[in-house]
């Protein structure tokens, strides 16, 4: 049962992935391909979903026999920073060393990292065609919140309720709603958080701004910023990219292009206490028109479309000036530290030094909707049921993994800075980063007993920041002293904690899960035929509904009824 669901996600997954060569996004496809016949996969999903329930009962009252586990499967994105190319190997060693010994026997850990932009068809195939103990299939791994929930109701996931109250971090935990939010209405829990979600602030280049003439403290509505995309727009160069116009794949769906998208939500989301469908509201017929413009203008990079993630950071921070962008919306707190460190890199506003970039606080058309920047739905770590109706090996598995990584000393610092004397010491030391530049030279030195970040193993002129534990967002934190004060960090995660918003609970449904795959790939050729001006908003809104309307309209009593 559970892989004859998991079929009709990876069918629906591989028909966006084939269709989006050039996909503009991570993880989600964004040119057209035909929908499934969705009154057929709903009835379907619902049958299917009822029979998982029925394991899931059974499975839950079942003893949980001793069991020993040796070696532990997990797959991860590109969130764990320490990669096969950055001391991954030494971080295995030592992980295996510590939670050895904490648990009283040996235990392997196997690393599968995909490729972060097709993460999600990865997964898709692993759990569609694996089976558990064969080497591949994942004991765990890591799912942003909409996978999470496309996954949630499969009954491939351990719910870890019991697991997770029991747990010895829980005398630790200081923000304890990240996880009881995502738990069921009857209490299960599929999926832990170790850190709140985190979200993106819009970075203007300083260097731009003096060349227009601007100040960032000027820039206070949505007339002002694309006032100043004009501005930039001149010789070639480009007013602002991104990875898409919207990532509508991935909650929280607008916030790349936070400014175009205002209070739109083209998602499906709670509204005084109902489920909506946004896309279907006039306020993203709204940003779709302001989309448009922008695009038609040239203020829009016209490599957004087709940009992932990568695309589009590096364009901005390319030593190619020319043909780059003044602004960028990306990730809070560590990354105003990586991006400022790619614009030195690149020799880009040397003279600037770390105030290369400011942070845009959200003009008044988002204050006045969403109050501030969306702070995205949490990552989760999944444990998978082999549904053998024994509890045993999936709580041995949170025992080596989730609990061990919020210990709140060795394991969690190798979670959060990677491995001792590769990614950072406590030894006495003095190193030199770009020692043949005598502009971006910079000599560091720490005495025996001080915490430091060391040299990135892949860029010995880069200094290591963090590995997969965010110290600044975890949600419960060491308790050994360890923290980098590097002042950079600590302003962006402050400038986004005094300007965010939480977002929207993503949906939990059957029906959704069977045809949302479908569904983003219809939603994002309309937008990108929008914005490339090949038909009009309302249009474009007119074939979503003709084409969709009945079946989300039975997601949304789905939704409304439970």
């Amino acid at each position: 049962m559970k892989k004859k669901l998991l079929a009709i996600l990876l069918s629906s997954a591989m028909v966006a992935s084939l269709a989006a060569c050039g996909s503009s996004s991570d993880s989600g496809a964004d040119t057209a391909a035909p929908a499934a016949d969705s009154a057929e996969a709903t009835t379907e999903a619902t049958t299917e979903a009822a029979d998982s329930s029925a394991e899931a009962s059974t499975e839950e009252s079942a003893p949980a026999s001793d069991y020993e586990l040796t070696d532990l499967y997990i797959t991860v994105d590109g969130t764990l920073t320490a990669n096969v190319d950055s001391g991954q190997d030494k971080f295995i060693e030592q992980w295996e060393a510590a939670v050895s010994e904490k648990l009283g026997h040996p235990i392997k850990l196997h690393i599968n990292q995909p490729e972060h932009s097709g993460y999600k068809d990865n997964v898709a195939q692993l759990l569609t065609t694996g089976e558990p103990g064969d080497g591949q299939y994942p004991d765990a791994l890591i799912m942003s919140a909409t996978m999470f929930k496309q996954y949630q109701n499969t009954g491939i996931l351990w719910d870890m309720a019991d697991a997770y109250a029991n747990a010895e971090f829980q005398a630790r935990v200081t923000l304890p709603l990240i996880n009881e939010n995502m738990k069921t209405a009857s209490g299960e829990l599929y999926g832990f958080a170790p850190t709140y979600g985190n979200g993106c602030v819009t970075y203007v280049k300083q260097s731009w701004l003096d060349a227009a003439g601007l100040k960032i403290e000027d820039i206070k509505t949505f007339d002002d910023y694309y006032n100043m995309l004009q501005a930039f727009t001149q010789g070639g160069q480009t007013g602002v990219i991104a990875a898409g116009f919207g990532k509508l794949d991935e909650a929280p769906y607008i916030n790349y292009m936070p400014e175009f998208w205002q209070g739109a939500y083209p998602a499906i989301y709670q509204k005084d206490g109902q489920w909506v469908d946004g896309f279907q509201e006039q306020a993203t017929i709204d940003a779709l028109n302001r989309l448009a413009k922008g695009y038609a203008d040239g203020v829009i990079d016209k490599d957004t479309e087709e940009a992932s993630t990568k695309t589009a950071r590096e364009k901005w921070f390319s030593n190619d000036q020319s043909t780059s962008e003044g602004v960028f919306t990306y990730w809070a707190g560590t990354w105003l530290r990586t991006l400022t460190d790619n614009l030195d890199k690149n020799e880009v506003d040397t003279d600037l030094g770390d105030d290369r970039l400011v942070q845009l606080p959200p003009i008044k058309e988002i204050k006045d909707t969403w109050g501030g920047y969306i702070n995205r739905e949490a990552p989760v770590w999944v444990i998978t049921d082999d549904g053998d109706g024994d509890n045993a090996r999936e709580q041995a598995i949170f025992d080596a993994l989730l609990e061990t990584m919020l210990d709140g000393d060795t394991v969690q610092t190798l979670w959060t800075y990677g491995a001792e004397d590769v990614h950072w010491s406590t030894k006495a030391e003095s190193f030199t980063t770009n020692p043949d530049d005598p502009e971006k030279k910079k000599d560091y030195e720490y005495a025996d007993g001080e915490f430091h970040l060391k040299q990135a193993p892949n860029d010995p002129n880069t200094v290591w920041k963090k590995n997969h534990l965010d110290p600044v967002l975890v949600i419960a934190p060491l308790t050994n002293g360890f923290v980098d004060n590097d002042p950079l960090i600590e302003e962006g995660n402050k400038f986004f904690t005094e300007n965010c918003v939480d977002a929207p609970q993503s949906p939990s449904s059957e029906s959704l899960t069977v045809i949302e795959a479908d569904l983003v790939v219809d939603k994002t050729t309309l937008m990108n035929e929008v914005v490339a001006g090949k038909k009009t908003a309302e249009d474009a809104i007119a074939e979503y509904q003709a084409e969709w309307g009945d079946t989300i309209q039975q997601v949304l009593d789905e939704l409304n009824a439970q």
